[in-house]
């Protein structure tokens, strides 16, 4: 199967479950990979039957810039519904870093796997 990724696509959104972090908006850092058959869009060179990268990072900043949640877990599960559901994605694999959550470390997350391959 083939794939399309996006990495380090930087976000911002209203993100946290201490009361500190609901009146500020935080970065987060997606990587996302998406099965996806790209041999039409190959074989007819058309941007149409390709699985748009900019049209879906354009949709994921808009869902970040609209999300509301407590946790990371939740913004990975509704994300990745939207898209799957929006898009026709039949499996992706998401991975939501926060920066800067702990101190010691240079991210914290997590990382979900959706659909079938």
């Amino acid at each position: 199967m083939d794939m399309v990724f996006i990495e380090g696509l930087e976000v911002d959104t209203l993100i946290g479950a201490y009361d500190w972090e609901r009146g500020i908006r935080q970065c987060l850092s997606l990587d996302l990979r998406m099965a996806w058959d790209n041999r039409a869009a190959a074989e007819q060179d058309d941007l149409e039957r390709a699985l748009d990268y900019a049209k879906l990072s354009a949709r994921i900043q808009t869902f970040a810039a609209e999300a509301r949640f407590l946790l990371v877990e939740t913004f990975a599960e509704r994300l990745a519904a939207v898209l799957m559901a929006e898009q026709g994605i039949t499996w992706l694999r998401l991975r939501v870093t926060k920066p800067g959550a702990v101190p010691a470390a240079h991210g914290v997350g997590v990382e979900i796997e959706r659909g079938c391959r």
